[in-house]
């Protein structure tokens, strides 16, 4: 007899076919209900989904109902978070992951007291072998999770220890059934022996049996569930008729059974495999747009935003953590498996852009407002630029700056070797307004210019330089267009293009025809890619102009044309198939004294339902391909499918994998890596890398997919439920995808991350003018103030944190919950060396974890393939 522990939930999607709005209805009466359910019965428990937006939306209709949450979270009846929202694991960076648990953890602590401390991911769809590191980094050391599992090639138990990259650990338990194993539904009350005898006690045994468990988990609930109700009564009644004993238990209390357990095995690796539940393999590149934005928005966030706010600080400039937690909220807001997956209607697409616009605003207004605010403390004029670095060491090289002015007859000093890369020309206006000392007056506005620059500088590490440039009598220099041109070349590369074809020239390297673009038609839906029976993949002609734009520091070849595709799925089996032009421009730039190839490839897209993949060529035999993800590198091999693969899984186990930014293959002497701003998945066959760029459909679930049989996913093929159509997933109109491509001798990790990382750098400056006050939105209402005279003395040029470290800075913020602190976040990508930074001990700066809970005892050792959290107090001097 094996004894069962029930654990009654819901899973609450915040969005799916259905808004955050129509969530937010549905919780209205089922929340209530429970509440008074689990007031009512002090021996009932219930875990509210591990998510705490879903909490504050309904206290934001039912204030008076929180002190009521606060009270059964103290008496252990409801279980809360630690997550804000519950991530996708593998499609957002690691630190999103951090801050998600973060902000969930210190809003419940604040509010409602202890929450759930444990990596609560019910329906996620597969998961990052990295996730045990990043549960670690809060202290969370227990899982529980639905797919990904296989009892055959991973692990034999159900529950077991799940080791990351490097040395963290979590326990882990798994329902391989789904979350709703043992749901006690209205229907299952009225028909319990039917309910116990095939479904609850098969479900008990399926978990017993593997491995050996005398005790297992069970829970109960499913999407949107109330709770139920006399929990107590039901369980006695169905202990009647059960081969088992069942027992109402919660999941903290299950999970430390487990670690008290001798027996559990380690497992380390992914869990992602469609064994027993479907796991998407391939939602990585369905709208992909979405992809791409929240990429740019973590960039934004983490290497423009946050670092700019510690330097204001140290400028003298005061900000509040308001405005970046709403940022950061907006954005895990989009993160859920469904949201950031794509898996969605249109209706909740159009949400989800709504809330990365608002999101976008917020992290404009608040550089806007740290950059406005320094240069008024500088007294800067409009013929000096403020350019910043925010990373924590010395910046030498190229950065892109914007300026107005009236001429473009002005120079900068010959060491920048300034260049203008683009110009727009606003003409003069009559009849404009200004308010003087005199009140409003009119006059002719002249006309002036909006000027793309390229200057090559040196600037201090976590700071700011100001630039000045003059008038002249000659006009600046522009990069010069050279028609009839298809080669570039810079200290380290050639690039030739020729019949359509691109090739690659290196110091004892040749990489002909070194790139190509892949399209086939697309028979999947906002899950997965699958491919349209009986057509196959085919690369397209890079035929069109080139022209090759020139500067004395970088060469830019741009190749546009057109390619022909057949429009939607049956143009593509037809015989004479209706096609549409879909134009495209591909971009390669080199850079003086760069070894990064900088790519761009953007395509109107005109066409219906298909896959758009870069193919680049790396001449590398290698077995494994090596993926970057979660503050480390994966090694991942494809593996054998059988042809019978469908006895096994449920959906075919495809070797397309996840990444973070960069994925490349190495030899004994040679490394090629692909560099990606957004993309995340890829496919490695023979010695070809292959970046899925987007997965376009119109239909939210289909059946009957070539790589996904049987039922379609979601809801669509349940009783009552019609096929979703989803237009906006065709992603009609402009794309845009970015990459670079280096190319490195097999290097120490670290420094293969940091190179990553630098490619990433943005260029920010800043230039006080009263020409537009709308290049910078705010600029027109951030006036003037009068600054406390015992501010810091600021210079023109100002560095104020210098770490030369052997790792990458992963974040650099300001404290939550530490006055007059920052932390700065540590990653040691390498998979096998210890990195000792205990010189930062003597600098201030104290152990912690991502909670900023602070460790006298702990370590400045950074493990393998893990991070550190360190906290530092202001230093004004």
């Amino acid at each position: 007899m094996t004894k069962a522990y029930f654990v009654n939930h819901t899973h609450w999607d915040r969005e799916w076919y259905f808004t955050t709005q129509d969530a937010q209805v549905l919780s209205d009466q089922l929340f209530l209900d429970v509440l008074a359910e689990l007031e009512q019965h002090p021996e009932a428990n219930f875990t509210l989904d591990g998510q705490m937006s879903i909490i504050d939306e309904f206290v934001s209709m039912h204030p008076e109902a929180k002190n009521r949450i606060k009270r059964l979270v103290n008496r252990k009846q409801l279980f809360v978070g630690p997550w804000y929202t519950q991530t996708d694991a593998l499609l957002p960076t690691s630190e999103s992951i951090i801050r998600n648990l973060v902000i969930g953890i210190n809003d419940a602590r604040k509010n409602y007291g202890s929450p759930m401390m444990i990596g609560y991911l019910p329906d996620t769809f597969g998961f990052s072998p990295q996730l045990p590191m990043l549960l670690n980094q809060v202290g969370i050391k227990d899982f529980i999770f639905w797919r990904g599992t296989n009892f055959e090639n991973q692990l034999k138990s159900v529950y077991f220890k799940w080791k990351s990259l490097g040395n963290n650990l979590v326990y882990a338990a798994n329902f391989p059934l789904g979350y709703y194993t043992g749901q006690i539904s209205v229907d299952s009350k009225k028909h319990l022996a039917t309910f116990v005898k095939e479904r609850l006690d098969p479900g008990i045994s399926f978990e017993a049996n593997h491995s050996k468990n005398k005790e297992v988990l069970i829970p109960s609930g499913i999407d949107q569930m109330n709770i139920i109700h006399n929990a107590a009564q039901t369980l006695a009644d169905i202990n009647k008729l059960s081969q088992n004993q069942i027992f109402i238990g919660t999941y903290p209390m299950f999970m430390q059974k487990l670690h008290h357990r001798t027996d559990l095995e380690t497992y380390q690796g992914e869990l992602r495999l469609p064994t027993y539940s479907r796991v998407h393999r391939t939602i990585g590149s369905v709208r992909s747009q979405l992809k791409r934005q929240n990429f740019q928005l973590e960039q934004i966030i983490l290497k423009r935003v946050e670092p700019l706010m510690i330097i204001a600080q140290k400028c003298g400039v005061q900000l509040s953590n308001g405005p970046i937690l709403k940022l950061w909220k907006k954005l895990l807001e989009c993160q859920p498996h469904d949201t950031l997956g794509g898996s969605v209607s249109d209706n909740v697409a159009v949400d989800i852009q709504h809330r990365f616009k608002e999101a976008f605003e917020i992290a404009d207004g608040i550089e806007n407002y740290i950059k406005k605010r320094i240069s008024q403390r500088l007294h800067l004029k409009p013929q000096q630029v403020l350019v910043f670095n925010t990373d924590t060491t010395t910046f030498e090289g190229f950065k892109r700056i914007k300026i107005l002015t009236p001429s473009k007859k002005i120079k900068f000093a010959p060491q920048y070797q300034a260049v203008i890369l683009k110009e727009k020309y606003y003409p003069a206006r009559e009849n404009i307004m200004q308010q003087t000392s005199k009140g409003f007056e009119y006059s002719k506005e002249p006309g002036y210019y909006e000027l793309l620059l390229q200057l090559k500088v040196d600037l201090p590490p976590l700071g700011y330089k100001v630039i000045e440039f003059q008038n002249a009598t000659e006009k600046l220099t522009s990069c010069i267009e050279q028609k009839n041109k298809s080669e570039i070349s810079n200290d380290y590369w050639k690039l030739a293009f020729h019949d359509g074809k691109i090739d690659l020239f290196g110091k004892n390297k040749k990489y002909l025809n070194f790139i190509s673009i892949l399209d086939s038609g697309n028979d999947g839906d906002t899950y997965d890619y699958s491919p349209l029976r009986e057509d196959h993949e085919i690369t397209l002609p890079l035929v069109g102009s080139c022209k090759v734009n020139k500067s004395k520091h970088f060469m830019e070849m741009i190749i546009n044309g057109e390619w022909s595709l057949p429009y939607d799925l049956d143009d593509r089996l037809a015989k004479d198939p209706h096609c549409k032009q879909v134009p495209y421009t591909l971009k390669l730039k080199l850079t003086a004294h760069e070894k990064i190839i900088n790519g761009s490839l953007t395509v109107n897209n005109t066409v219906l339902s298909h896959r758009l993949r870069l193919k680049v060529k790396t001449y590398i035999d290698a077995a494994t391909s090596i993926a970057l993800l979660h503050g480390g590198f994966i090694q991942n091999k494809n593996n054998k499918i059988s042809k019978k693969w469908q006895e096994k899984f449920v959906e075919k186990p495809v070797n397309i994998f996840n990444f973070e930014k960069a994925v490349g293959l190495e030899s004994k002497n040679d490394g090629l890596f692909v560099l990606v701003k957004g993309m995340k998945e890829y496919e490695k066959v023979d010695d070809n890398l292959v970046i899925t760029l987007m997965s376009t459909t119109g239909q939210l679930g289909k059946p009957n997919l070539l790589w996904r049989p049987g039922r379609a996913s979601g809801d669509t093929t349940s009783v009552g439920h019609l096929m979703t159509s989803t237009p906006l997933a065709q992603e009609m109109g402009v794309n845009k995808f970015e990459f670079g491509i280096l190319s490195e001798q097999p290097t120490d990790q670290n420094e293969l991350a940091k190179e990553i990382d630098k490619w990433l750098t943005p260029s920010i400056s800043y230039q006080k003018q009263s020409l537009n006050l709308f290049i910078n939105r705010l600029d027109n209402k951030i006036w003037d103030v009068e600054f406390r005279d015992e501010l810091p003395r600021l210079n023109t040029s100002q560095g104020f944190l210098n770490l030369d470290l052997p790792v990458v800075v992963s974040a650099i913020y300001p404290a939550y919950t530490i006055k007059n602190a920052y932390v700065i976040r540590l990653a040691n990508f390498s998979n096998q060396k210890i990195i000792d930074v205990s010189e930062l001990k003597s600098q201030g700066y104290q152990v912690a974890n991502a909670l900023e809970e602070i460790s006298a005892e702990s370590s400045y050792e950074i493990a393998p393939s893990s991070m550190i959290t360190l906290v530092r107090k202001y230093n004004f001097d």
